[in-house]
């Protein structure tokens, strides 16, 4: 059993990690009609893994909040580290793409990676893909098509497909979106 200092410790880590989120994301809008900010998507990252998949491994919850921080924010990985450690760090940097690459290269890489990474990292792939894709069927980006959207699913199910076997609540709720946007 924990102790009170030990669950005391733990959540004000998962807060100072929220914090940190929500200042390197505080200027970010998400794409949809309502502008929404960005931090409510790691959050709710982190959410679908501790309420749909039953996580509670502090630092597979840690990486959902900071996925996006490096690809998206003047956030470093080593910043990551600092302050979250090397076991955070590594996984944040497992799903993090390189923006340095062409976006069609990035989303290949998306794909063949899925395979290679971590079964830790695979979780919170699978938690961004359903946020994502939640967040697609309830409304369309502004700027995207109808066919934008498809190929977005289409292309989600190919990187999803890789990550078989590594959670079955959260791959039961790809299965179940992928079976209401008709895409085998």
């Amino acid at each position: 059993m924990e102790s009170a200092n030990g669950a005391q410790d733990l959540l004000v880590a998962y807060t100072k990690c929220i914090n940190f989120a929500a200042i390197k994301h505080r200027d970010q809008r998400r794409k949809d009609k309502e502008e929404t900010p960005y931090i409510n998507h790691p959050i709710g990252v982190a959410y679908i893994l501790s309420s749909e998949a039953g996580i509670s491994d502090i630092d597979v919850l840690s990486a959902a909040i900071l996925h996006d921080t490096v690809e998206d924010t003047d956030a470093t990985f080593e910043e990551i580290e600092q302050h979250f450690g090397p076991t955070v760090r590594s996984l944040v940097q497992e799903v993090t793409d390189d923006k340095s690459l062409p976006k069609q290269e990035r989303k290949r890489l998306q794909i063949e990676h899925a395979r290679t990474i971590s079964h830790r990292a695979r979780l919170v792939k699978l938690a961004d893909k359903i946020y994502n894709l939640r967040d697609l069927q309830r409304c369309r980006p502004n700027g995207w098509t109808e066919e934008r959207c498809r190929e977005y699913f289409r292309w989600a199910k190919q990187v999803c497909d890789n990550l078989k076997g590594t959670n079955e609540p959260l791959e039961r709720i790809l299965d179940d979106i992928f079976r209401q946007e008709n895409v085998i």
